[in-house]
């Protein structure tokens, strides 16, 4: 899992380059790549769980969000992580 910390401020540069972070992140989140991706409600903290078998190759996907170079990255290496739209779904029929 990775614990982003945003700027305090976004500057046009920064705010030029979210649809391209939003247009990677769902292309991630449809490979598997990214299992999940989540923004605070104050704009400064991002979290991700990032399908990867090292922090280097976790690095690696990081470096591909156009954003990386404003968000300071905390990796966290998770036992495992539960979703609600990865358990089971029963049928009724």
């Amino acid at each position: 899992m990775v614990e982003f910390d945003l700027p305090e401020s976004f500057n046009e540069e920064f705010m030029a380059l979210i649809p391209r972070q939003r247009y990677v992140v769902n292309t991630m989140l449809v490979e598997g790549r990214l299992k999940s991706y989540s923004l605070s409600m104050d704009r400064r903290k991002l979290w991700a769980v990032v399908l990867a078998d090292s922090e280097f190759d976790a690095l690696e996907i990081i470096a591909l969000m156009p954003l990386s170079d404003y968000m300071t990255p905390n990796i966290s290496e998770l036992m495992f992580h539960n979703a609600g739209d990865s358990v089971m779904h029963f049928s009724l029929n």
